[in-house]
């Protein structure tokens, strides 16, 4: 490691042992031309290589008339001397110059991608290396592997250009006023404004800084739904249906006007737009639109931000309406408005680090999908509400439905299978979360590696359980008034699972209703202790009556009806931590 005001001289020690000081040719490569140049000595402290025009004279131009004299007269003017970073080595079949290349092309990529230039006049330590080279080049990579979502990629961009800009502006302010005598009024109007350059640049770098830092890149990442806001009522006060269609034949348009778009069907005219990818669809629309999404194979680049009531729906099967997610950095589908809707559609991601659909807030209905993922599937965040019906979700390497505290989930007739976990539901038990509420009917939750639904919850200590009804195995008796409920609801349970919905054919009806029995027993066990925690943080306030709809909080509405099958580890399970 080295200081920040040492990397020039470093990087010239090191080009002086590798690089070959003359005898090599190469391409100067510049916006308009590209000419062969040889080079006949090296200025390692300024990082250039002295060079000649090659000898028979080589040049390609990109728009503009370059001749032989032209580029000698600018050569002069540069002295002969050109930085490394403009020059390509070009290839020799003796591999003399293999390591001279390497050295260029490490030159390049460092002031290319890693050095900034007020890199110097930063904290000049000893750490320049774990504080601005690592994370710098742990970012460029994660770029490049598709790790960052493209929304952060062009913010880190914009941020990184506004402040190179600033910087020179910046220099060439200070640089005016050291080469000034004077104390005049104008004088200090250009020192007053340096010091608002100079905030300027530290308040962009401080922007940057959060990016390249990874942990902090992930917290800043997962804050871009927040600044999402709803575009509301369109100003004219009309309502669109967007279609997307890749290619749009005579056939196809009729079957959607007789069957879609026919105003008798509507009791009005309906404004349709056309678009040929879901994207740029979505982000058009306004309160109540509506994106009828033909059949074909759709590549999305970026997120699909749905921040309005909006209707997202397939024409036709979800196995002929594709929708599949380029880049590893986004997650796929982020909704926040308060009525979206997606059906029919089928959704594919590869190798992503976000989950397929996000949930934060407002209510999402997902009807006759197909989700293919390959993270972590559906999240539900707190305050949020999903409904998800007759759909398939498979694949994911986390859990294929993430219930978070305080969120409203409803799962009817799906298919969860072939994730890493069935459905988790996140720890509800600490003070500031709410209880989330849960109805799980006639799902199939199959073929999981671990179990089919998970419960985190912490590790409860012992003061935590006082005067809780415990039996003699240890656990937790659920007291009167949940046991009715828990009875009541065993009850419907085996009721329901006696044979009425075996999607997969010769199930043991009473295995499922014994998983539907003990998921439902356990949940109401957690919001049981959920309501005694509470009541003990209120005793101890000294609040002795509590109120009545805090205390009859329930973790799930109706538990009815599910099969679970070959899932590694069984149909449920709690992760303590």
């Amino acid at each position: 490691d080295c200081k920040a005001s040492e990397v020039k001289e470093f990087t010239a020690e090191y080009l002086e042992k590798v690089l070959e000081p003359c005898g090599w040719q190469a391409i100067w490569r510049t916006n308009v031309f590209e000419v062969l140049v040889e080079v006949v000595d090296m200025e390692y402290s300024s990082l250039k290589a002295v060079v000649r025009l090659s000898d028979p004279f080589l040049c390609e131009n990109n728009g503009g008339a370059f001749t032989l004299e032209c580029l000698q007269e600018l050569l002069a003017l540069k002295g002969h001397q050109l930085p490394l970073q403009e020059l390509w080595v070009v290839f020799d079949e003796s591999g003399e110059f293999d390591q001279t290349a390497l050295a260029v092309e490490h030159v390049r990529f460092f002031y290319q991608h890693i050095w900034r230039n007020w890199d110097e006049e930063d904290d000049d330590d000893f750490d320049y290396f774990v504080r601005c080279v690592e994370p710098r080049l742990r970012l460029h990579y994660d770029i490049l592997e598709d790790r960052v979502p493209s929304a952060l990629v062009a913010n880190y961009h914009s941020l990184l250009s506004q402040c190179e800009e600033l910087y020179r502006t910046f220099l060439d302010l200070r640089n005016s006023l050291s080469g000034s005598d004077s104390e005049s009024e104008v004088e200090s109007v250009s020192v007053v404004e340096g010091v608002k350059l100079y905030d300027r640049i530290e308040h962009l770098k401080q922007k940057l800084k959060l990016i390249e830092n990874p942990l902090l890149r992930y917290v800043f990442g997962y804050q871009k739904h927040a600044r999402l806001q709803p575009k509301g009522t369109r100003p004219a006060g009309t309502t669109i249906t967007h279609v997307v269609s890749a290619t749009m034949m005579s056939s196809l348009l009729a079957c959607l006007l007789r069957e879609k778009l026919s105003p008798t069907s509507c009791n009005e005219e309906i404004e349709i737009q056309f678009h040929s990818d879901p994207l740029s669809a979505v982000n058009a629309c306004y309160k109540g639109d509506r994106v009828i999404v033909c059949p074909g194979h759709y590549l999305v680049d970026g997120t699909l931000y749905v921040a309005d009531s909006v209707e997202l729906e397939g024409y036709g099967l979800p196995d002929d309406v594709v929708i599949e997610k380029r880049g590893k950095g986004d997650t796929f589908v982020e909704c926040t408005g308060a009525e979206v809707k997606i059906s029919s559609v089928k959704l594919i991601q590869h190798d992503a680090v976000e989950g397929i659909l996000s949930v934060h807030q407002g209510k999402t209905t997902l009807e006759n999908c197909v989700l293919q993922c390959e993270t972590t599937g559906v999240a539900i965040r707190t305050s949020a509400e999903l409904v998800m019906k007759n759909s398939d979700l498979y694949g994911a390497k986390g859990a294929g439905v993430e219930i978070y505290p305080g969120s409203t989930c409803t799962l009817m007739g799906n298919g969860v299978h072939h994730c890493k976990e069935g459905i988790l539901i996140k720890d509800f038990l600490e003070e500031q979360y709410e209880v989330p509420k849960i109805t799980l009917v006639n799902n199939v939750i199959h073929n999981n590696e671990g179990y089919g639904v998970v419960l985190v919850k912490p590790a409860i200590s012992p003061d935590a359980t006082e005067g809780t009804p415990v039996n003699s195995e240890g656990k937790i008796d659920d007291i009167q008034a949940s046991g009715e409920a828990v009875g009541t609801a065993g009850e419907h349970l085996h009721k329901q699972a006696s044979g009425e919905l075996d999607f997969y054919g010769g199930g043991d009806a009473s295995e499922h209703a014994k998983g539907n029995s003990e998921i439902a027993n356990e949940l109401s066990a957690a919001s049981l202790k959920k309501k005694q925690l509470c009541k003990k943080r209120l005793s101890n306030l000294g609040i002795m009556e509590a109120d009545d709809n805090l205390m009859s909080q329930k973790v799930f509405v109706s538990i009815v009806g599910n099969q679970f099958r070959r899932n590694g580890k069984g149909s449920f399970g709690t992760f303590l931590y």
